[in-house]
């Protein structure tokens, strides 16, 4: 289940003082994963982050804490998600150290993993493109 994201190059984050020094990081965007062993994570959420992965816009830093077995980690990145209910699996999107986007599990369980990879890269599209000038 760790593996399913670590193998898309997706960072754990273990501890508290992990999750605090990759969202105080405050520069770009950080997506965090909060994984679980639940249904929705294997079926849905994890293949529609890995579909989402192969984006051409995708966040500069993707993290995940496990939600259930690094108990602390896990409410440390919850702690982040101001105005969001604890849920599992869920997704949060950071753009310079600020919550700019949330798919919590209500909004998972019931899409495949194809409708929450476009949803995902639709994110992407909007807070993790380059920005040009002209």
């Amino acid at each position: 289940m760790r593996q399913e994201l670590t193998q898309l190059g997706i960072q754990e984050l273990r501890t508290p003082a992990d999750v605090d020094g990759a969202v105080t990081n405050k520069s770009g965007t950080l997506m965090i994963v909060v994984n679980s062993v639940c249904g929705c994570a294997a079926g849905k959420a994890r293949p529609g982050i890995a579909l989402a992965m192969r984006h051409a816009n995708k966040p500069d830093r993707v993290a995940t804490v496990f939600a259930g077995a690094d108990v602390d980690a896990t409410e440390r990145a919850r702690s982040y998600f101001t105005g969001y209910p604890p849920s599992s699996p869920s997704i949060a999107l950071f753009q310079n150290g600020t919550l700019v986007y949330m798919l919590e599990r209500r909004n998972i369980e019931n899409r495949d993993a194809y409708s929450i990879a476009m949803e995902l890269t639709q994110a992407f599209d909007r807070f993790c493109a380059p920005v040009t000038t002209k």
